[in-house]
This record gives C-alpha cells, sequence and structure tokens, in this order.
C-alpha cells in the first residue's frame, strides 16, 4: 500500500472495449484538491473503432467528438500541465492501453506515471470497495461513464474507505478526549 496525502485520479472513455482498435474519446482527472478537469477527445485519422453500445452507455457520439472534440496533442499537453507523479485509475489495463494510445497518437510522453487505484489499498479496502462506491454514485447523483464524473468518483471513494475505522467503545471506559 502506498501512502499518499490526496492523490489525483483520471478515468477514460473509449470508443469501445477492444483493446487492440479501440481509442480514447473523453478523459477526465479529479486533482488531490478536488478540482475537476475533462477533454473530449476528437478522433485521430487512423482511429476508426466504433461501438454502438459503448456510445448507448456513455452518451457520447463520434459525430458529436469530431464536432467538439480537442485534438489528441492538445489534451495530452494538458494532461502534463496538470499531472506528476502517479495518478490513479480503477481499470488499469484498459486505461493505460488508451493512456499510451492517446499519448502515441500525440506524439508525446506523459508527465505522469499511471497506477491502479488498488495500490493505495489495505485487502479490506478492496473488499469494501464496490459497497463504497454504489454508496458515493448514489450520494452524489451524478451519472457514470463520464471521465470526469467518475474520476470524481474514484476520489471520493478512496477517501471514504481511506478514513480510519471509528475506535470501538469498550462499556465501562471513557473515550479518551
Amino acid at each position: 500500500m502506498i501512502t499518499e496525502a490526496t492523490p489525483s485520479f483520471i478515468d477514460f472513455e473509449a470508443s469501445s472495449l477492444d483493446l487492440i482498435a479501440s481509442y480514447p474519446i473523453e478523459v477526465g482527472v479529479c486533482l488531490g484538491d478536488g478540482s475537476l478537469h475533462s477533454w473530449l477527445i476528437r478522433p485521430h485519422v487512423i482511429w476508426q473503432d466504433w461501438s454502438e453500445s459503448a456510445e448507448r452507455i456513455h452518451g457520447i457520439s463520434r459525430s458529436t467528438l469530431e464536432r467538439e472534440g480537442i485534438a489528441v496533442r492538445e489534451v495530452a499537453q494538458g494532461l502534463n500541465e496538470l499531472l506528476a507523479g502517479q495518478v490513479y485509475c480503477d481499470a488499469w489495463t484498459f486505461d493505460s492501453f488508451w493512456l499510451h494510445r492517446l499519448y502515441r497518437a500525440a506524439e508525446l510522453t506523459p508527465s505522469f506515471q499511471l497506477e491502479s487505484v488498488s495500490m493505495l489499498l489495505t485487502s479490506p479496502q478492496v473488499q469494501s470497495w464496490p459497497a463504497v462506491r454504489q454508496q458515493v454514485i448514489s450520494d452524489l447523483g451524478l451519472p457514470v461513464h463520464r471521465a470526469a464524473n467518475d474520476a470524481l468518483i474514484l476520489r471520493e471513494t478512496w477517501q471514504q474507505v481511506s478514513q480510519p475505522a471509528p475506535a470501538l467503545q469498550v462499556p465501562g471506559q471513557s473515550r479518551p478526549a
């Protein structure tokens, strides 16, 4: 387990879940101070993969990306301006693939290293993660499968699972002041 005061979290939405052809379409970051940043990513000319079922999940159309998306180089530069050191995600296999695909198309190198959020957690915290995450989603009332929202959900879930458990009160003993 790594101890870090308040880490930054990142999440990607993608054209599909195909780990050969897919590419990132949106990236969201929640910094340690809680500030959110996100970019819709204009598909690079060689990126052709598209999944209608993925579109139904995240709600972002390819035409929206072509019209409103930011060029891959500009997105990668923006991430490099914001992030350094370790940045955490909850789907490392997919997120690292999409991060690599973004930076390769941008012809840049990330200024940060991607790690799984599980590196921040103890075994009991990993076990409590799914239930706490569902409660955070309910409490925040945000739609999931949008990158900035999911990065915020990651941060809030991490904060809740990493809080120390309250001390048990033993009958007949007073609590320290």
